[in-house]
């Protein structure tokens, strides 16, 4: 029987096998026919320490006995307050306003930016200024500041404007930097959103830490709000817990999810300025940043994230994330050797690839064939078109990611086969 489920981002009409999983461990995903399955990508980029990680679990457990769900507006509880302190802790800005996923966290950056020039009187600074292959989530408003594609085109009438700068391609900076310099001058930007260092869905791209800061300093010139969209490229996987950090940039707004429960609950947060909190602070009720949705800091879900601190706090997570980030080095190093290959980068615990095909981009052909050969091999590892990636959890072992590697130089036979 047809399941009725839909599934994201699947052309059921292709028939190709959905797998039924039953529980998790660690890195390891295990199906109802009795498969082990190395999860190579984190089940969607989200789980970092691995699955099931018994401090998250117990916390879980704990708070769901206690208090299982609450109104935010106007009403708090210990696990909101607890993760709001340690989160402006962790990333230096002082104010935290939850939601429940990477787009929405997204959006509500974007009103954030929008609320703060209206505030101020400044009500004609509109314009969002975007990275080339950028993606920042499926809600209207993220896709209208990602990359135009596949992706959004049937709904392209309902997506705004925005200002678009070049990818900065190596040897090409300066042609970002003035693209930038420009839409900042301009006079009515309100924000330029970036991810930090790592483009992910726009192909995992990578770019330099020195470029971030430029860009930053562009914006802080301009006195534009830069909005670091650290979703997949938080928590740890571009080797620091946040990418921003390579460069010294402090953004105005971050955005935060994924991993921020360490994979186990939906949980979101948009890490705001003092500047952009007090544009919103006023007796004046039209003031209010009118945002909210139904399960805003879930208790449960909190108590996932407050427990996600604490390993980072007392347990060795970084050093896992650098003998991790070594190994992919060395798995890079290889890999670069084979034939078939291309443009083989790594940043952090990330590890990238191109295959040399004739059609790329994201409806290649050989992106179904790569899923089934991977899949037949026990392997979750999900290509973007001819791009393979692995960013898998930190608890990896050598072997399983060893397996990784042989797996994707392996599938270089299949690309060259056409």
């Amino acid at each position: 029987m047809n399941s009725p489920v839909w599934h994201p981002f699947t052309q059921h009409g292709l028939g190709e096998p959905i797998p039924l999983v039953e529980r998790a461990e660690g890195a390891s995903l295990y199906t109802a026919d009795g498969q082990r399955i190395v999860d190579a990508i984190s089940s969607w980029w989200v789980t970092t320490h691995g699955h099931n990680h018994p401090r998250i679990v117990q916390a879980i457990r704990d708070q769901a006995g206690k208090l299982d769900q609450l109104i935010f507006a106007g009403w708090t509880h210990q696990p909101a307050e607890d993760l709001a302190q340690g989160l402006v802790e962790l990333t230096g800005l002082p104010y935290a306003f939850f939601s429940d996923s990477g787009s929405t966290c997204v959006e509500v950056a974007l009103k954030m930016a929008l609320g703060h020039w209206r505030n101020l009187g400044q009500g004609h600074r509109q314009r969002i200024i975007v990275m080339q292959h950028s993606y920042h989530g499926d809600t209207i408003g993220t896709m209208s500041v990602g990359e135009r594609g596949i992706y959004n085109a049937a709904y392209d009438p309902l997506l705004f404007d925005v200002e678009t700068v070049p990818f900065p391609h190596a040897g090409a900076e300066q042609a970002t930097y003035d693209a930038l310099d420009k839409a900042c001058a301009a006079g009515n930007a309100a924000a330029f959103i970036v991810e930090p260092l790592v483009l992910g869905a726009g192909g995992m791209l990578f770019y330099p830490p020195a470029v971030l800061t430029e860009m930053a300093r562009i914006c802080s010139a301009h006195d534009i709000l830069f909005i670091a969209d650290e979703v997949m490229t938080g928590w740890g996987r571009t080797g620091t817990l946040l990418a921003c950090e390579q460069a010294g940039v402090a953004p105005d707004i971050l955005c935060l999810a994924k991993g921020m429960t360490g994979g186990s609950m939906p949980l979101a947060v948009t890490m705001a300025s003092a500047a952009v909190y007090a544009s919103h602070y006023a007796p004046d009720r039209a003031k209010t940043f009118y945002h909210s949705s139904s399960y805003t800091a879930n208790p449960i879900a909190c108590a996932a994230a407050v427990a996600n601190l604490a390993i980072w706090r007392e347990e060795p997570v970084r050093e896992t994330i650098a003998t991790l980030a070594a190994r992919q080095a060395e798995g890079a190093a290889i890999l670069a050797q084979v034939d078939g290959i291309e443009n083989v980068r790594q940043c952090g615990t990330i590890l990238a690839l191109d295959y040399r095909v004739k059609a790329g981009g994201y409806l290649s052909a050989l992106q179904p064939r790569l899923l089934a050969f991977f899949r037949e091999r026990g392997l979750l590892i999900r290509p973007l078109g001819n791009t393979a990636y692995l960013l898998p959890p930190y608890s990896i072992s050598a072997q399983d990611l060893t397996r990784c590697h042989q797996a994707l130089a392996d599938a270089a036979l299949l690309a060259g086969e056409g």
